[in-house]
């Protein structure tokens, strides 16, 4: 059985038919306005229409980036589209002419399914996945079965706090980690370096155009691959934060592997040295216990989407 894997981003939808060995055999996307919810409503019908005129579909999978309901048919809250306790499931099962199952899961965990199942982490038991884009997200896998929590919201990790009285995050409270680990933290300490110390971010402000306030994520990765000292001290600062938090988790969870994706982690040898530093100086016990591996993603952007699928065909 087929299933369609739907992964919702701010301003697009990706979807595809994912088969039962976690293989996509058709792709496609559709706008859609995060003010706007009812267009993502459609846009999710308007792909599964598409695609079951030529395979047997079962069950659609949505991952959406927002606290979802224990149930998997809601969004609690989501930070940057307008669903508020909105009935995500309901919304799309009543503008399909069939009555298949939607499935909606929380982002994170829909990637991190998805490279537990078929990517990284498919020979673990136990699993941590990071993912470090523009914010920083989380899921967890123990003894084979990804953690919800009793209320469904388990897992958002980024907002364990770190600082007291450190960074405001957009969840309403001060010193979240993702605040020093994701790629909003990267460009805020590059723009704030570039203002500081002008004579050392010539890399960066030559990219962007002399402005510090126009310095972004890619002209950071952009430098640090040229070489430039600054750029390469930005990632290491920034990996550090992963690992030491990562560390920190495993002293709760212990699990067998961690697993980084995200366009942050695509940044690859740039900033895995300082992550695994991080976690290992920081690791308790270090030497007298195994330790889990840390590793890149396998999937990529398509996680979401195999994940999402594999979740509403086999649960």
């Amino acid at each position: 059985m087929y299933a369609v894997g739907v992964d919702i981003g701010g301003t697009k939808i990706a979807a595809g038919v994912v088969d039962e060995d976690g293989t996509i055999v058709a792709k496609t996307r559709r706008s859609t306005s995060p003010d706007d919810v009812a267009s993502i409503d459609r846009a999710i019908a308007e792909v599964y229409e598409e695609f079951r005129a030529d395979y047997e579909v079962g069950a659609i999978g949505v991952a959406a980036a927002g606290f979802v309901s224990n149930d998997r048919t809601s969004v609690l809250f989501a930070p940057n589209i307008a669903w508020r306790d909105y009935p995500l499931g309901d919304k799309v099962r009543a503008l399909l002419a069939d009555d298949v199952r939607v499935v909606v899961e929380n982002d994170a965990n829909a990637a991190g399914w998805g490279e537990f199942r078929f990517g990284s982490a498919k020979d673990a038991t136990d699993m941590l996945m990071l993912t470090l884009g523009t914010g920083l997200g989380g899921a967890i896998v123990v003894d084979g079965r990804l953690v919800r929590g009793r209320w469904g919201v388990a897992a958002e990790i980024g907002h364990m706090r770190v600082v007291p009285g450190g960074h405001y995050c957009g969840c309403g409270h001060q010193g979240c980690w993702e605040q020093y680990a994701c790629g909003s933290a990267l460009v805020r300490d590059a723009r704030a370096a570039a203002v500081a110390m002008p004579d050392r971010a010539g890399a960066l402000l030559a990219l962007a155009g002399g402005d510090p306030d126009a310095i972004s994520g890619p002209h950071v990765t952009s430098a640090a691959q040229d070489g430039d000292p600054l750029a390469r001290e930005l990632f290491a600062e920034l990996g550090r934060w992963v690992g030491e938090g990562a560390a920190s988790v495993a002293a709760l969870l212990d699990p067998e592997l961690i697993v980084l994706g995200g366009g942050v982690a695509d940044a690859g040898e740039l900033l895995f040295p300082s992550v695994r530093a991080g976690f290992e100086r920081e690791l308790s016990a270090r030497g007298h216990r195994p330790e889990a591996q840390i590793v890149a993603a396998a999937l990529g952007n398509d996680a979401g989407m195999v994940g999402a699928a594999d979740l509403a065909r086999i649960e």
